[in-house]
């Protein structure tokens, strides 16, 4: 195996965590936003308001997304196992 196939393989799991921790973190930062505006409007400055708004968002992206997070995780998995031999057998 070459430094130049354990890096692709890095990157590729990189990609990965990227593509699966995008919907949590856009969302929080969206639901953060929000409620962050309204704050700014209402003039309540409460740190632990934005808490569980945040948290029910997430739940929901993590029940609505799951099953294709889930999918994307098997499938690279998947992948990676099935290079194992071509990996050993003759260097990448």
């Amino acid at each position: 195996m070459t430094d130049v196939t354990v890096i692709h393989i890095g990157m590729g799991a990189l990609v990965l965590a990227a593509k699966l921790c995008g919907p949590m973190l856009l969302t929080a930062l969206a639901v953060g936003f929000a409620i962050s505006l309204f704050q700014s409007v209402t003039q309540i400055q409460e740190q632990t308001i934005s808490f569980v708004p945040k948290a029910v968002a997430v739940g929901v992206v993590l029940v609505v997304c799951g099953r294709w997070m889930l999918h994307e995780l098997t499938t690279y998995t998947s992948n990676l196992y099935e290079q194992i031999p071509a990996l050993l057998s003759h260097g990448g």
